[in-house]
């Protein structure tokens, strides 16, 4: 079939920031492939910018220039938009008003997803669009497509993954360089790794709105970040690091997926925790993301690769719009949806796991007489004690690991520890785990 003949598809990409302009750079340059192997032209038609006056990497005619998002969204001849705006307001707008339009919609927004897929989605199903979102979870790593496809006949039990290049990069280095957090991050701003407002990354707010999303998919219920325990990287030491070193961990921020086949309960959380370096995600480092699946059929698969940047996700986006191209050719057909009872979130006693406490307390006697009293009184057994010495004059640094508790009760204790005259600073709780 002459490339005349194909089926035109009109695609408009709604943001031509960073990712936006790799979507149009990669698909001009590899336009005559994608046709080849999907049937169809593919047409850049138009593509929204806030300032038409910026000088951009990809040259564009400024006939396929606009500062109106909504009128690609609502053009009758594109078929395909690409919402690449960033945030839950305009973004928002723009996906719904295309998707009641009836078009396809490929999106690499997280946090519009996880705030507002409900939503989406049966706007989606209502008007006979499709909502694509490969590049909103780990960049260009297939993981949505994985669960969604390849390990369809599979439950699964647990996920936990490296989801944020940002904080991966900051640890890594911290634990190579022997450098301090404030360091670490204000050079991965200077590298445009991390943002001038980096919150939302070490926070874990990030990886919370990914791990929202891999929680529906995998379970089909939607967990939101206020559902979840949600802790970042900011209070990570050089104590805590080498401590990680000499027990044979390292220190990941997680994004954890836990269903309880027996309870029927699901948990999920985001927070840093000592990984054994004998686990594949142990390892990965830099700007990396790593996601590591346990299903009840297949076992552990595990997936590798660059969790963002202009070109990872474009190779996502560009996946999502392939895809979307050949339902496109082929009639548009119905995408089969997550259609699974909604699961209860389990209790915080249900949830065990070892745990490593860090304290900054009084030098002087009778400290660790009444650390272990209110440990004991809380029934979480201690494992090991190590003493350093202190961030601040006159003060020691305690470092305890605990036999396996549950997570109600290592709250509690933090919360009585917090109360205790001889302790001078907020305790820092890391879980180990052992998958």
């Amino acid at each position: 079939m002459s490339s005349a003949s194909l089926p035109v598809i009109n695609i408009g990409i709604c943001g031509l920031g960073t990712v936006g302009q790799g979507v149009w750079k990669h698909i001009e340059r590899s336009r005559a492939d994608l046709e080849s192997r999907l049937g169809a032209k593919l047409v850049l038609a138009r593509a929204s910018v806030r300032d038409l006056k910026k000088k951009r990497a990809v040259k564009l005619p400024a006939s396929k220039l606009t500062t109106d998002p909504m009128s690609i969204a609502t053009d009758p001849d594109i078929q395909i938009v690409c919402e690449l705006i960033g945030g839950t307001t305009l973004a928002k707008d723009v996906t719904l008003a295309a998707l009641r339009a009836g078009k396809t919609v490929v999106s690499a927004n997280k946090a519009l997803i996880c705030d507002h897929g409900p939503e989406v989605f049966a706007a989606a199903r209502k008007h006979g669009g499709h909502f694509f979102f490969e590049a909103s979870v780990a960049g260009g790593i297939p993981i949505i497509k994985s669960l969604r496809e390849g390990l369809v006949a599979n439950r699964f039990g647990r996920i936990y993954g490296i989801l944020n290049g940002t904080c991966n990069y900051i640890l890594t280095r911290m634990d190579r360089e022997g450098l301090a957090y404030p360091q670490i991050l204000g050079e991965a701003k200077q590298l445009g790794y991390a943002e001038a407002d980096e919150s939302l990354d070490v926070e874990g707010w990030d990886t919370a709105h990914k791990a929202s999303i891999l929680a529906y998919l995998a379970h089909g219920t939607w967990v939101s970040t206020k559902q979840m325990l949600v802790e970042g990287i900011t209070r990570i030491t050089q104590a805590d690091l080498e401590f990680a070193r000499d027990n044979g961990y390292s220190i990941k921020l997680l994004a954890v997926i836990l269903r309880d086949f027996k309870t029927g309960e699901l948990n999920v959380a985001v927070y840093p925790a000592l990984l054994p370096q004998s686990l594949v995600l142990a390892n990965v480092h830099e700007v990396y993301n790593g996601v590591a699946v346990s299903g009840d059929v297949v076992g552990e698969t595990v997936y590798i690769g660059r969790g963002a940047g202009q070109d990872a996700t474009a190779s996502a986006v560009i996946s999502d719009i392939a895809d979307a191209a050949t339902l496109l050719v082929r009639g548009n057909a119905p995408l089969p949806e997550v259609n699974l009872p909604k699961l209860p979130l389990a209790k915080p006693e249900n949830l065990r796991s070892r745990y490593y406490l860090r304290l900054e307390v009084k030098d002087e006697a009778g400290v660790l007489a009444k650390i272990s009293g209110v440990t004991a009184k809380l029934d979480v057994s201690i494992a090991s004690v190590l003493q350093r010495p202190g961030e601040t004059p006159g003060a020691a640094s305690l470092i305890l690991s605990t036999h396996e508790s549950n997570e109600k009760a290592i709250r509690a204790t933090v919360a009585r520890l917090k109360r205790l005259n001889c302790v001078v600073a907020d305790p820092v709780l890391l879980r180990i785990v052992n998958f």
